[in-house]
C-alpha cells in the first residue's frame, strides 16, 4: 500500500484543480446576487482562471526544469490554496476575479508537473495502473463538480466551493513532501531551462485583450472605442508574440511555442480542433446554469444534477472506449467526437423554447458528452504524435493551452451572442433593452419580473422566458457551428503519424516538464 501514496498525493491535487473548472458554474447566480456582480464580472470569474492557466502552462514546464517538479507542484498547491482562500473571502467581484487569476497560476504549476511526478515514481505495470487511476480521478472530478458545487452552495454558501480546497490542498502538500521523491532540477544554464518571458507576456496580453473586447462588446457594442482598442491591442500583442517566438528560435533558445509546428497540417488541425472542441462543448454552460436557477427557479443542487448528463456520459465513454480509441487513427475519435458535440448542441437548440424545462437538456447534453468522451483521451497523444520527439512535451502543453484558450474565448463570444439575441426580444417591451439583456444574462431574471407593475408581471415573466430561450438557442447554434468546424478541420488535416523512434541525443532529450502537461481532463 505504501507505494501508492505518491499517487494519492498527485490525485488530490488533480481533483481540486479539475473540480474547480466545473464547480463554479453552478454557484455563479448566487455569486452575482451576493456580490451585485454584472454578467461581465461573472464571465471574468470563469475566464480569469482559464486565461491564467492557458498563459502559464508552458512557462510552468520550464520552471519545473529549473527548480524541480516536486518543488513546483508544492508551490502550485500552496498558491492554489491561498488563492482559494482569497476567493472565499472576496468582498466584491473585482477581488474574486483577481484571486481566480492567481488560482489559475497555481493550477498551471500543478497541471504541468503531475504526470511527470507519476512517470518518475512508477515503472512498468505500476505506471499503467497509476495513470489509469489518475485519469479516473480526473474524470470523476469533472463529473462531481456540478453536484458538489450545488450541495456546497445551497447548504453553506458559494464561498464554500473555494474554501473546501484548503484542507485538501494542505493534505496534498504534506503528503507530497513526505512520500514523493524530490527530483533533481537541471542546470540553470541549460538551453532547455530558459523561460520564454517575452512569449508568455505577449501571449497573455493578446488573449486577455481579445477576451476583454468580446466581453465588452456585449455591453458597449462592437464599434465602441473600448472594444476597438482592445482588439487593436490584441492584434499588436499577437504580432509581438510571433516576433518573440521567431527570435527565440533563431537564437537557439526553446520558445514557448515553436511556430514551425503550425506548418504541419496535423498539428495545426489538432490545435484548431482543440480550441473549437472546448469552446463548442463547454462555452455555453455558464448561461445554461444561470437559466436553470434564475429563470426556472431551481436550487443549486437541482441545477448541478441537471448538468450532469454531459459529465457522466463523457466519463463512461472515456472509461469504456478509451483504450480502443487510442488504437485508432486519431482523426476518427476526435473528428467524430466533435461532430457528436455538434449534434448534441443542435439537439439542445431544437429542444429549447420559452416553456422548456430542465428535461430539455438531457438528450443534448448526453450526446455531447459521448463526443467529449471520445475526443478528450486522444487529443494529447495525437498532438505529441504529430511532432518530432524533441517537441512532444511542447505539443502536449500546447494542446491544453489551446483548450483553455477555447474556453475563455467561447464564454466571451457566446455571452455577446446571447445578449444580442435576447435584446431582440426585449426591444420595444422594456425602456432599456440592452441593459435588460445584460441583467438577464447576469442572473437577474427575477428582479426584472419584480420591477414590472403587478398587473403586468405575468407578461413580464413570459417575456423573460422567451428572451432567455432565444438567447440560449443562438448560443447552442453557434456552439454547434464551432464543433462542426472543428470536426471537419480535424478530419481534413489530421493524418496518422508513423511511430517515431525515441530521441537519444542530448539535443533531442524529451522535455518532461512540458510533456506532463498532458492532462486528459
Amino acid at each position: 500500500m505504501r507505494k501508492w501514496w505518491p499517487l494519492v498525493a498527485v490525485s488530490l491535487g488533480a481533483f481540486i484543480l479539475l473540480v474547480d473548472v466545473t464547480i463554479v458554474n453552478v454557484a455563479l447566480p448566487e455569486m452575482g446576487d451576493d456580490l451585485h456582480a454584472t454578467f461581465s464580472s461573472l464571465q471574468w470569474v470563469v475566464d480569469a482562471y482559464a486565461l491564467s492557466l492557458a498563459a502559464l502552462l508552458l512557462v510552468a514546464g520550464s520552471l519545473a526544469d529549473l527548480f524541480g517538479h516536486r518543488r513546483l507542484y508544492v508551490v502550485g498547491l500552496t498558491l492554489f490554496a491561498l488563492a482559494s482562500l482569497g476567493c472565499g473571502l472576496a468582498p466584491n467581484a473585482g477581488v474574486l476575479v483577481a484571486a481566480r487569476a492567481v488560482q489559475g497560476a497555481g493550477g498551471a504549476a500543478m497541471f504541468a508537473t503531475s504526470a511527470a511526478l507519476l512517470g518518475a515514481t512508477y515503472q512498468g505495470r505500476d505506471r499503467g495502473t497509476a495513470f489509469g487511476i489518475w485519469g479516473a480521478v480526473n474524470g470523476a472530478a469533472a463529473a462531481a463538480g456540478p453536484i458538489l458545487g450545488g450541495l456546497l452552495t445551497e447548504h453553506i454558501g458559494w464561498e464554500a466551493i473555494f474554501l473546501v480546497n484548503l484542507p485538501i490542498a494542505a493534505a496534498a502538500v504534506l503528503l507530497t513532501l513526505r512520500v514523493v521523491r524530490a527530483d533533481r532540477p537541471r542546470a540553470a544554464g541549460a538551453r532547455r531551462t530558459r523561460v520564454d518571458v517575452p512569449g508568455a507576456v505577449t501571449f497573455t496580453l493578446a488573449a486577455a485583450a481579445l477576451t476583454y473586447g468580446f466581453i465588452r462588446s456585449a455591453e458597449s457594442g462592437w464599434t465602441s472605442a473600448t472594444v476597438l482598442t482592445s482588439f487593436a491591442v490584441a492584434a499588436v500583442a499577437l504580432v509581438g508574440f510571433v516576433l518573440a517566438e521567431t527570435r527565440a528560435g533563431r537564437r537557439g533558445e526553446v520558445p514557448m511555442l515553436d511556430l514551425a509546428l503550425l506548418r504541419r497540417p496535423s498539428f495545426a488541425g489538432l490545435m484548431g480542433g482543440a480550441l473549437l472542441f472546448q469552446g463548442g462543448a463547454f462555452g455555453g454552460l455558464v448561461l445554461v446554469s444561470i437559466w436553470l436557477q434564475s429563470v426556472l427557479g431551481l436550487g443549486p443542487v437541482e441545477s448541478g444534477l441537471a448538468l450532469t448528463p454531459m459529465a457522466a456520459a463523457s466519463f463512461l465513454v472515456a472509461a469504456l472506449a478509451g483504450r480502443h480509441t487510442q488504437r485508432m487513427a486519431p482523426r476518427l475519435p476526435i473528428g467524430v467526437g466533435l461532430l457528436l458535440v455538434a449534434l448534441g448542441m443542435y439537439l439542445l437548440y431544437t429542444a429549447m423554447s420559452a416553456d422548456a424545462g430542465r428535461s430539455a437538456l438531457v438528450l443534448g447534453l448526453a450526446v455531447a458528452g459521448v463526443g467529449v468522451g471520445l475526443a478528450t483521451p486522444v487529443l494529447v497523444s495525437a498532438a505529441t504524435g504529430s511532432v518530432p520527439p524533441q517537441r512532444m512535451g511542447m505539443a502536449a502543453g500546447a494542446v491544453n493551452t489551446f483548450r483553455q484558450l477555447g474556453t475563455s474565448l467561447a464564454i466571451a463570444v457566446l455571452g455577446a451572442v446571447f445578449t444580442h439575441a435576447a435584446r431582440g426580444d426585449l426591444s420595444g417591451a422594456v425602456p432599456d433593452p440592452h441593459g435588460a439583456a445584460s441583467a438577464l444574462a447576469g442572473g437577474q431574471a427575477r428582479r426584472l419580473v419584480a420591477a414590472a407593475p403587478e398587473a403586468h408581471r405575468g407578461a413580464a415573466e413570459e417575456l423573460v422566458h422567451r428572451a432567455f430561450a432565444d438567447g440560449l438557442q443562438s448560443v447552442f447554434l453557434w456552439s454547434a457551428a464551432a464543433a462542426v468546424l472543428g470536426g471537419l478541420l480535424t478530419l481534413a488535416l489530421v493524418r496518422p503519424t508513423p511511430p517515431q523512434p525515441p530521441a537519444r541525443t542530448a539535443a533531442s532529450e524529451p522535455e518532461p516538464a512540458r510533456e506532463d502537461a498532458a492532462v486528459k481532463a
